[in-house]
């Protein structure tokens, strides 16, 4: 009998051990998922309070109302095909023939209004120009700085690197302004026929070396009676064939 009790009660002991063991596990279980639940909302808000500090604001910003340089120089509701060339964007066509005409396809750039040959405002349209770069063009077709530092009466003649601009209405192909090496063609004012005058006149008393500036061979023509009378000679000959020019390196009038 007593051996049955003992039985008895361990199996309630168990059964109880048992019992209190699945309830701290189904207890456990339950605090778990009230964590997740609890954490979900936060990780969220903080999502939603990450993106919201990084984005922009809701409002939307004003888009610039700036009007670039060149619409100035674009002449408005006039006809596409005679827009300057800062006014329009076309394809370049590397393969047509030097020299040929061809034909580029072009697009208004932006804040620039044209029409076409019926009064109706268009974006794209064609143009014909001469094929070649604006390197190669005539020199009536672009303008050229000047440079006051080269002798233009030189053997050889002088060079200086000048920077030159293609005019508005002329198409070309590559850069509009583009380095060139010209001859020095710059004038100071002095005039071919006023320095002749005096050097067959005045000669002999160095005026005409006094008028192109170069004050030492006028000294020198003064106190020698103009080399008595060779060097005036040889003056009348070197300032009438253009051999002798002014002392700063300008060309006559």
């Amino acid at each position: 009998m007593a051996a049955r009790w003992w039985r008895r009660a361990l199996r309630g002991l168990c059964g109880a051990a048992l019992f209190l063991s699945q309830l701290s596990v189904l207890s456990g279980r339950a605090g778990s998922l009230m964590t997740t639940k609890l954490s979900q909302p936060q990780s969220t808000l903080a999502k939603s309070l990450t993106s919201t500090s990084t984005n922009a604001p809701y409002f939307k910003t004003l888009e610039s109302t700036e009007i670039p340089p060149y619409v100035t120089n674009c002449p408005s509701n006039g006809l596409c095909s005679r827009l300057p060339p800062d006014c329009m964007t076309c394809n370049t066509n590397y393969s047509c023939v030097y020299g040929k005409t061809a034909t580029f396809d072009c697009k208004v750039k932006p804040h620039v209004h044209c029409v076409d040959e019926n009064n109706h405002e268009q974006e794209n349209f064609t143009i014909n120009m001469t094929c070649q770069f604006c390197w190669q063009l005539a020199t009536s077709d672009y303008v050229c700085t000047n440079s006051t530092n080269c002798m233009t009466v030189s053997c050889p003649r002088q060079r200086y690197n000048a920077t030159c601009t293609v005019r508005d209405h002329i198409h070309c192909l590559g850069n509009r302004v583009f380095p060139k090496m010209l001859y020095c063609n710059w004038t100071g004012g002095y005039k071919w026929s006023t320095a002749l005058a005096l050097s067959i006149t005045l000669g002999g008393f160095g005026a005409d070396r006094f008028y192109l500036g170069q004050w030492r061979e006028g000294l020198g023509k003064l106190f020698s009676f103009g080399g008595l009378g060779i060097w005036t000679l040889i003056d009348v000959l070197l300032i009438g064939v253009g051999y002798v020019g002014p002392a700063d390196g300008s060309l006559y009038i």
